[in-house]
């Protein structure tokens, strides 16, 4: 009967993919080219064609994504809750900080953990009826080949398998290295993520502040600018190659700050973007990544998405919204939670499901006003069979 059961078992997985592709959980969009619009077959990670549809449904809309930093099941789930509830399509990332996480304390393995926590976004996903993209935050020169190589080869290896990619942009961030040289090294990455139908985000300038380590607080301010010209040679080098996103630096900063200690300068995407358009057309307009948003004002965000925003990451506030509530509980509960003299606690206060559930909602409530500051609540291109 052990035997049997195992055996059973061994044969649900083995066809698990195909029973979650059954007809009948078959999901559609809207896709409009112009002409009648039509349906096709999609998954809620979506694939290279969806994932590009909803970067030109934003553009066009004057809205962005809120791109969340995950690192476990637990803030996938809040997030996927929040994109649901505000009725948004959205993007679900991962740092190398956040993958070295995921796969353990033992183990430290950045693009091990990275895959875990995306396989896990493909799974939990499907019982959503938004479309969500995964992507990877900041990889410098130094972890490419540890980092962004072995994701692209597992991305290649699930093509090769009938699937799409594991992840569907990556962000290559140069900012390390001179502009000549951060081009060099994006090139060959952007030619091989488009041999595989992913987006390569890439960004010159600095965001200041620290981020997973990486700490930029100490550069001369004037290296937090990115100019038109730059703007301009990235889109020359990058553009023929295949489709990238651009993480222009405008005063951003990563990190918590109060009102009025950051200075942001929404202008230089708007000149940066007319410098493109003015010499390559209307169409050059760049999909722009917004870096370091924690704290902006409304006046700052709404201009941003003026000038081409179509993306803006979520960590600092998210992880506070996650963290707040654990907090509160551990204080509410503090005779439960520690055995204090001699005592035996309450297992339901110590239980991690009974304050990491807090997090979730508390992380998810957050992510829905991102949803609402970057106006993508609604804005689905999903659309049910």
């Amino acid at each position: 009967m052990i035997i049997f059961a195992h055996f059973a078992f061994f044969l649900r997985l083995k066809n698990y993919g195909k029973e979650r592709h059954a007809p009948d959980s078959s999901r559609n969009i809207l896709v409009n080219t112009g002409g009648t619009p039509y349906k096709v077959l999609v998954m809620p990670i979506a694939t290279p064609a969806q994932y590009r549809a909803m970067l030109d449904a934003a553009q066009k809309g004057g809205y962005a994504y809120p791109a969340i930093n995950v690192t476990s099941i637990t803030t996938i789930n809040g997030a996927l809750r929040a994109f649901a509830e505000a009725k948004s399509d959205g993007i679900i990332q991962v740092s190398t900080g956040g993958g070295e996480f995921a796969s353990g304390t033992a183990v430290k393995d950045a693009a091990f953990g990275a895959i875990v926590l995306a396989e896990a976004c493909h799974l939990l996903a499907e019982k959503y009826d938004v479309l969500i993209a995964l992507h990877t935050d900041h990889c410098h020169p130094a972890k490419v080949d540890g980092f962004l190589k072995p994701l692209l080869e597992a991305s290649r290896k699930r093509i090769a398998e009938g699937k799409g990619p594991l992840f569907q942009s990556h962000m290559f961030d140069g900012s390390v290295v001179d502009l000549k040289e951060n081009l060099e090294i994006s090139k060959a990455l952007l030619k091989e993520c488009a041999e595989l139908g992913i987006i390569l985000e890439v960004e010159a300038g600095c965001v200041g502040g620290e981020e997973d380590g990486h700490d930029t607080s100490g550069l001369p301010s004037e290296k937090l600018y990115t100019t038109p010209e730059d703007m301009v040679e990235v889109y020359e080098a990058l553009q023929p190659i295949g489709r990238f996103l651009f993480a222009a630096t405008f005063g951003n900063v990563h990190g918590a700050y109060k009102p009025g200690a950051v200075k942001l300068k929404p202008t230089i995407l708007r000149d940066g973007q007319k410098a493109v358009m003015d010499k390559h057309g209307d169409a050059a307009e760049m999909d722009l990544v917004f870096h370091g948003g924690s704290g902006t004002s409304s006046e700052d965000l709404q201009e941003t998405l003026d000038y081409g925003v179509v993306k803006m990451n979520i960590d600092t506030d998210t992880q506070y919204a996650f963290t707040r509530p654990i907090v509160t509980h551990m204080c509410a509960n503090i005779e439960g939670v520690l055995k204090i003299d001699g005592e035996v606690g309450d297992k339901k206060q110590y239980d991690p499901r009974s304050y990491l559930k807090k997090g979730e909602l508390g992380l998810s409530q957050r992510m829905v006003q991102a949803c609402n500051d970057l106006k993508s609540t609604g804005k689905t291109i999903y659309s049910k069979a």
